[in-house]
């Protein structure tokens, strides 16, 4: 079977688009990265802390939530990001590389073994301690960042290991955020999990009765959320529910989206040469509002809402997100406290080493059995062993878990150092792999035949 062999070098892709958005993405969120370390580091320290302590209060009816603003960004705004991250992941299993088990295998196996293999080594050096709880956060991965760092490389890289390290992420979100919902929960409020299940099944029918405006399933939502965070499961969990539920269909079949164009580029030519000039106006917008039509019906919800997220997403939520968790204490005891600590070094060898290690490890498995087959583009594992190694960059989902585990105070901070420190390590790593692979020449891989043999591609 062919991996990836729908993708070819064109000048613009939709996924060329992503690309592009998470690389822009990567740069913000290093500034937000480098601002929230000067403010928790000088004067501004203070103000800093005052300002993720600002209260904030929504309330209708007799519904009052008050929460300092960093909660407000970490269960409200990062709801929205999981929303992005649901979407993502049912258009992968739709429509994507995962969508055929065969071109799925290699990800998805990868993404296990990078998955297993940190928590593991983790918990080897914390069983039993009181950090155990954090073994959840050296399984992430950072898409933004990761893309970023291949970015730089340009097009030196083969693009199919763009394809695989964005496959990768995807499962890896996927397994996060079972993690998050099944282990990083507090004690459940069965009537608040009541509303969850009843706005769930309306989701459901509105789904399975084609509904595609998306203000109900928004409005639905966001209700979900709010019971959500009653419930004693985490708030984000709601928007993955959501956009599960959100339909992938398109109103309209692509044959009659077709008649309805044609119709409406005629109209919009009428209006440039046959009626006279009081009369155009009015025919060019209506000729342009059915074009509009057609486009907005020719698009899935799914799609349609992906779209109109991602860029609030990687350019807003992702970088604030950074701001107001990144800021952490520099100062000598700190550092040798974080030094001293099996929750720094757990986290660092996690991600460092368990991620490569597991990812490589399973990919080279496949490949050296004949499982798995690299392109012919770039035949080499370095590219395969320089991605595992981005896949190291844990940061945002890192950094979300480690809230989780927990809360705030010393361990945070101790555990927000390992994931940095771990995540420059990776990148720098990663970085001069590919690099140096993209310099060389490449190596043949030994192609072994085997009866299910895959092709990368």
């Amino acid at each position: 079977m062919r991996f990836l062999s729908r993708y070819k070098e064109h000048p613009r892709s939709p996924l060329q688009d992503f690309l592009d958005h998470e690389a822009a993405s990567a740069i913000l969120l290093l500034g937000a990265t480098a601002m929230a370390l000067i403010a928790a580091n000088t004067a501004l320290a203070p103000h800093y802390e005052a300002f993720l302590h600002i209260p904030v209060r929504l309330g209708f009816g007799p519904v009052l939530i008050e929460k300092p603003l960093l909660l407000w960004i970490n269960d409200g705004l990062m709801s929205i990001f999981f929303l992005l991250v649901a979407l993502e992941i049912k258009r992968e299993l739709r429509f994507g590389e995962l969508s055929d088990p065969r071109r799925a295998m290699l990800p998805v196996l990868a993404a296990v073994g990078g998955a297993i293999l940190p928590a593991l080594l983790f918990l080897l050096l914390n069983s039993g301690t009181p950090y155990e709880r954090g073994w959840g956060i050296p399984m992430a991965t950072d898409i933004a960042f990761a893309v970023g760092i291949l970015s730089l490389l340009g097009d030196r890289i083969p693009y199919w290991v763009k394809i695989f390290l964005l496959s990768l992420a995807v499962v890896d979100d996927l397994l996060a955020v079972l993690v998050i919902a099944v282990f990083y929960t507090g004690a459940l409020n069965v009537t608040a999990l009541g509303v969850v299940g009843l706005c769930m099944s309306v989701l459901v029918i509105l789904n399975l009765r084609r509904v595609h405006a998306l203000g109900p399933y928004l409005l639905i939502g966001f209700l979900m959320w709010v019971a959500m965070l009653k419930s004693g499961i985490h708030a984000t969990i709601a928007g993955v529910l959501l956009g599960l539920s959100i339909p992938a269909t398109r109103v309209i079949k692509l044959r009659d989206a077709l008649a309805l164009a044609e119709e409406g580029v005629q109209l919009f030519r009428k209006s440039l040469t046959e009626i006279p000039p009081e009369e155009q106006k009015e025919l060019r917008e209506a000729a342009l509002n059915q074009l509009e039509d057609v486009i907005v019906a020719s698009e899935s919800p799914l799609h349609r809402l992906e779209h109109k997220l991602h860029p609030y997403v990687a350019f807003g939520i992702m970088p604030l997100f950074a701001f107001a968790n990144a800021g952490i204490s520099l100062n000598p005891e700190a550092l040798q406290e974080a030094w001293r600590s099996s929750l720094t070094w757990g986290i660092v060898l996690g991600l460092v080493v368990g991620k490569q290690v597991g990812i490589f490890g399973i990919s080279a498995l496949l490949v050296r059995a004949g499982v798995v087959r690299l392109p012919r583009e770039g035949r080499t594992l370095s590219y395969l062993y320089g991605a595992s190694c981005l896949a190291g960059i844990g940061f945002t989902m890192s950094l979300f878990i480690s809230g989780l585990a927990f809360g705030e105070g010393e361990l945070l901070e101790r555990s927000k150092l390992g994931i940095l420190l771990a995540s420059l390590v990776s990148a720098l790593l990663g970085y001069g792999i590919l690099r140096h692979a993209a310099r060389s020449k490449p190596r043949p891989v030994p192609e072994q035949q085997s009866p299910s043999a895959t092709v990368m591609n």
